[in-house]
């Protein structure tokens, strides 16, 4: 607890700076997606999936920015993870709303997104590291894409093929790899444990 008290302290402590900043106007950004996407007719659809496109690149350039400019600070680690999965349960929530997606897929995800940031979470108390994982990165790029193709199937670009068909498997496709990545993280998190004596 002790621990958890100092992490909070040095936190509170932090300048903002670019990289925040970047993740700032992500978190920004996500009510901006839904409101648009609440009631989503084909021109709201077609800016809800540029804003989506928009908030998720941001997530690309705050991290890039902060390893290169040595700006890496511990409430950078704590928002980014967060925008990032505020954004992504945020939408699948509306696609489910819109029956695009199917409740129990949004749950699974929801569920292993959760369950991570708890390991995260207990880890940071401990003084444990757990270093994002690869295929964890992978999964949010398929997240990303499978999200703005199942938005863009309400926009009537029936020229783009079937677009639903590609979103679904495409999300199906980053659950897999969230489920694997998210054995990573146990696996990292339990070594650590044992190697703690806990």
């Amino acid at each position: 607890m002790h621990r958890v008290f100092e992490m909070w302290r040095d936190i509170g402590q932090e300048s903002l700076n670019l990289p925040k900043l970047i993740t700032l106007v992500r978190s920004l950004l996500i009510p901006v997606f839904v409101a648009l996407f609440m009631a989503p007719t084909p021109d709201r659809s077609l800016i809800a999936a540029v804003i989506f496109t928009v908030a998720a690149i941001t997530d690309l350039l705050d991290g890039y920015i902060a390893r290169r400019t040595g700006q890496v600070t511990k409430l950078g680690k704590l928002l980014d993870p967060i925008a990032d999965k505020l954004l992504v349960l945020s939408a699948l929530i509306l696609l489910v709303n819109v029956d695009r997606v199917s409740a129990l897929v949004a749950i699974l995800v929801i569920a292993r997104e959760v369950a991570v940031t708890g390991i995260r979470a207990i880890a940071a108390g401990e003084g444990m590291i757990i270093a994002a994982e690869t295929t964890g990165k992978y999964k949010m790029a398929l997240q990303v894409v499978a999200i703005v193709l199942l938005i863009l199937e309400g926009t009537g670009l029936a020229e783009l093929g079937n677009v639903h068909l590609a979103g679904i498997v495409t999300l199906y496709l980053s659950l897999v790899l969230g489920y694997f990545s998210g054995g990573q993280y146990v696996w990292s998190f339990w070594k650590q444990v044992v190697a703690k004596g806990l």
